[in-house]
């Protein structure tokens, strides 16, 4: 098995569903009491929440260049960021090491278009709905991505902010986050990305009114892939 790398702490709800996800994937292949070979790093996302301007991201992808950097001596192979809207300094970052680093979008555009799905709708943080960073490389695999609501996009990005990557959990927030998701529907979605691993703490991945591709599985499953000298 590879040494993989985790940039963590995004919130620390996704560093742990990456870490369970990627155990309990890698035990399925090999043994059950066998361990992912996984180096983590938790950055303090106090020092990185509420990025909205150039400086704050900046200084978010100074953070996690340091971090991959770190991750690199120390002897991972490859490297995931375990936050969506953090790839937002993907490139970046990438320049600055000389390891591979696994791009969520890039296996949620593939997964998404192996599965035949068109007009689909993108659900995660502000920027990550609104912006190219994240968007273009799920539509460069062929996926029809449709416009973001921006009727939504502040309420989800709050519920994702200021409850979720606190690791609180409300009715108010799985109602809403139904409601939405109805709204895709009778929109013309055939079909939702769910791009912020919080959200499935309100959101029924494997029972929904429209099939839902979760973007933190999708990564995991890469990750695991890439472990094992399947990717």
């Amino acid at each position: 098995m590879r040494n993989l790398g985790l940039i963590g702490g995004m919130s620390w709800i996704s560093t742990r569903v990456y870490l369970e996800q990627i155990n309990r994937l890698i035990q399925r292949r090999t043994t059950p009491r066998t361990t992912a070979p996984l180096l983590v790093e938790c950055l303090n996302f106090a020092e990185l929440h509420g990025t909205r301007d150039g400086a704050g991201w900046d200084h978010a992808g100074e953070r996690l260049i340091e971090s991959a950097t770190k991750l690199e001596q120390a002897g991972a192979e490859a490297l995931v960021i375990c936050a969506n809207s953090m790839h937002k300094n993907f490139d970046r970052i990438s320049e600055a090491v000389d390891i591979p680093i696994l791009h969520a979008a890039d296996y949620i555009g593939k997964r998404v278009a192996e599965a035949g799905k068109t007009k689909v709708s993108l659900i995660g943080r502000r920027n990550v709905m609104t912006e190219a960073f994240f968007r273009e490389r799920i539509v460069a695999h062929g996926v029809d991505l449709l416009p973001p609501d921006m009727n939504n996009v502040e309420h989800i990005d709050r519920i994702i902010d200021e409850e979720l990557m606190a690791g609180k959990v409300s009715r108010d927030a799985e109602r809403a986050l139904k409601t939405i998701i109805t709204q895709k529907e009778q929109a013309g979605a055939s079909a939702i990305i769910l791009a912020c691993t919080e959200l499935e703490l309100v959101v029924d991945i494997d029972a929904n009114v429209l099939p839902i591709f979760d973007s933190a599985r999708i990564h995991c499953h890469a990750a695991a892939d890439w472990i094992m000298g399947e990717e």
